[in-house]
């Protein structure tokens, strides 16, 4: 039987002179382009870099399709700690630039890092835990995410006009973010929205839509979103909607929440 030192039996996140925290992880993990798998690891590593609230994946060389890599043609700066060994995926004809690099630490020395989804042209098609197909980036073992029926009741409201009213939310708990109040679609006044054609992606909870305020005010756009097929962790959250807590006033059981500052502000702040 091979053993695997990275695997210790009691797990514990480490730390390298670079400031990267990592972690080996018992998850089975591939990543695809096309029809190619690229990776297939059942012996991958979590790594969070400091400037990073989300955890990658690097895997054992061995794990990897290092006939696919070549050395990067123009191999980007400051985008991974310390990182300057970056890797151009070639599969096919397709060429995905920078598509994988390797980390300084001499713990990582012997694995390979991969941009998580494809973007720019870059990075991989598909990834998989175990048969599971995630998005966005790894789950990170460390968070929770819990999505429960409540009876407490909801006020909010954009410019001091009400938009929803419930006394049936379900709140959603996401380790490090504030509670998300959803509300059921006849609690929300319909005719004050918009829909566009915003989504987003969540490894957690799915594929998002989105409608924009249509009144006045300082309000950005696409600030409610809904789940119309979330995954199953969360399937109390389907259908409802959800409102940026950063940007709107909610009162839950009498009690006006301050608006919390969160990476979700300034994004926010950034929308035209």
């Amino acid at each position: 039987m091979t053993t695997h030192p990275a695997h210790p039996a009691a797990r514990s996140i480490r730390t390298t002179p670079e400031g990267l925290l990592w972690e080996p992880s018992e998850r089975w993990v591939r990543g695809r382009t096309g029809d190619i798998t690229v990776v297939d690891s059942r012996h991958p590593v979590l790594v969070w870099e400091p400037h990073l609230p989300v955890p990658q994946y690097a895997f054992p060389r061995d794990d990897v399709r290092t006939d696919l890599l070549r050395p990067a043609k123009n191999p980007p700066t400051g985008t991974h700690t310390g990182s300057q060994i970056f890797y151009d995926l070639q599969a096919d004809a397709d060429v995905r630039p920078n598509a994988a690099w390797t980390f300084p630490a001499d713990d990582l020395a012997d694995h390979i890092a991969f941009e998580w989804f494809r973007r720019a042209d870059t990075g991989l098609d598909h990834w998989y835990e175990e048969e599971e197909e995630i998005f966005i980036h790894p789950r990170d073992p460390h968070k929770r995410v819990d999505a429960l029926p409540s009876s407490r009741h909801v006020r909010v409201e954009i410019g001091g006009q009400v938009v929803a009213d419930t006394h049936a939310p379900v709140l959603l708990f996401e380790t490090s973010l504030p509670t998300r109040y959803y509300l059921p679609r006849e609690d929300v006044r319909p005719d004050l929205f918009d829909a566009t054609d915003h989504s987003t992606g969540c490894p957690y909870k799915g594929t998002a839509t989105y409608w924009s305020w249509r009144g006045e005010g300082d309000v950005p756009p696409n600030i409610v979103w809904s789940y119309p097929d979330p995954l199953p962790a969360v399937a109390a959250i389907k259908d409802r909607l959800a409102f940026y807590n950063e940007a709107v006033d909610i009162t839950v059981d009498g009690e006006r929440l301050e608006r919390p500052v969160t990476p979700f502000s300034a994004m926010l702040r950034r929308r035209p």
